[in-house]
């Protein structure tokens, strides 16, 4: 198993890497390969294990019957993802889990993961699977607050802003495509591309695919902007 990516893992900060495979070992961890939009999970399994991407990328989803998506997050190497379920048996999945492009998934057998501390590196891992849970849920907060405004450009100049925070500057790049911002947003991509190209226009913003840079001036008045669009 290469573990070559989990050495920033959240879940197992802490823990030595020379203890990783007896501890992976101890929990019957065990890892799958998907291929680009293969499920991992799908809306309404039990998940009976929680993930850690090891290569690739994972998408989370909702889903209705009439074929409409929205992309909830979408998890690099070394992240976590179904930890909630996993930690709660018998609870249906509300989402669905899909490879984002070709993965590598690490399972641990919820089973084995939450029984008692079985050593100091079991104990750590713990620890760790809080502070990533609580992490999940203020990235959920986010997306309310993304998705909350009424127009179009509310939502992307909440969501761009909030990402120019995060990398610390007001250059960055998204790590969703067009389609996938769309769906993350709940917008129609059409509209979403006609969106940005009329924040372009405006002074707003400039961008090139996946990058974008805010062009926030003491003249440019965001908030008039969003409420009058």
């Amino acid at each position: 198993m290469d573990l070559s990516n989990l050495s920033g893992c959240r879940l197992l900060h802490g823990i030595p890497p020379k203890q990783l495979p007896t501890l992976l070992d101890t929990l019957h961890a065990f890892q799958k390969h998907y291929a680009k939009g293969q499920p991992i999970y799908h809306m309404g399994d039990m998940a009976h294990a929680l993930c850690v991407v090891l290569s690739g990328s994972v998408t989370i989803e909702r889903g209705d019957a009439w074929g409409n998506r929205t992309i909830l997050d979408r998890i690099p190497p070394g992240a976590v993802f179904a930890e909630t379920y996993a930690c709660i048996p018998g609870t249906p999945m509300m989402v669905s889990a899909v490879a984002a492009e070709p993965s590598e998934v690490l399972f641990l057998p919820a089973e084995r993961l939450l029984a008692p501390a079985q050593g100091a590196a079991h104990a750590v891992l713990l620890r760790n699977l809080l502070d990533v849970t609580v992490r999940k849920n203020l990235t959920l907060t986010r997306k309310i607050f993304h998705t909350s405004p009424k127009s179009l450009r509310g939502r992307l100049l909440s969501y761009l802003s909030a990402q120019a925070v995060q990398c610390g500057s007001d250059a960055f790049d998204i790590p969703f495509d067009r389609q996938q911002l769309a769906d993350y947003l709940n917008a129609d991509r059409s509209a979403l591309s006609a969106e940005l190209g009329k924040m372009q226009r405006d002074g707003l913003i400039s961008f090139r695919k996946n990058h974008f840079v805010l062009h926030c001036s003491e003249n440019s008045d965001i908030e008039h902007n969003t409420a009058t669009d």
